[in-house]
């Protein structure tokens, strides 16, 4: 059976725009409110065992190293990796870490002044010792190319018991930026 259709159509009234308004105003608000449904996409053959959930890396505020050789450790990844960031989180003083107590422009220009002067291809640590003040005494053998130096890197305790690379022997590398 086919429906009757009026060939006359009329304009529609308050009453009905009210209610054509109310009624998609409805539907936004729980389509908003409704539970969020989410779909995933997988390249695996159909019946493939399901890939292993992985957990997202935990998320840590820690700055500095756990220790004085850790923090120099560290260091000279961050530098190796071109990593400022990283740098500024783990050169600093006995106040915390350097991004939270220098200005950024002046801390930036130091830290790449820093990574020309301590880039390298490896690194070894050598030694630690006690320094002055509180200070450790870290060694290490940077090798860049054929060039082999060991400069000191000085560590200093900060709050939370961690330690920041707080100066460093650029002597012993000034070749090293030299030769970029």
């Amino acid at each position: 059976m086919l429906a009757f259709v009026s060939p006359v159509r009329f304009a529609p009234t308050i009453v009905e725009y009210s209610v054509k308004k109310s009624l998609v105003l409805t539907l936004l608000v729980l389509a908003a409110c409704g539970p969020k449904v989410s779909t995933t996409t997988t390249t695996a053959p159909v019946g493939a065992p399901p890939a292993p959930v992985v957990a997202p890396a935990p998320v840590s505020n820690l700055t500095g190293g756990a220790s004085p050789r850790s923090a120099v450790e560290m260091f000279l990844n961050a530098v190796r990796a071109q990593d400022i960031q990283a740098m500024s989180v783990l050169f600093g003083t006995k106040n915390g870490p350097s991004r939270d107590n220098m200005n950024r422009d002046e801390l930036e220009k130091r830290l790449v002044i820093l990574q020309c002067y301590f880039n390298h291809d490896k690194f070894r640590i050598l030694g630690e010792s006690p320094g002055e003040s509180g200070h450790r005494i870290v060694e290490a053998e940077l090798t860049r190319g054929s060039n082999i130096r060991t400069p000191s890197f000085y560590a200093i305790q900060g709050p939370q018991s961690r330690w920041y690379v707080d100066n460093m022997e650029i002597a012993a590398v000034r070749d090293f930026c030299r030769n970029t």
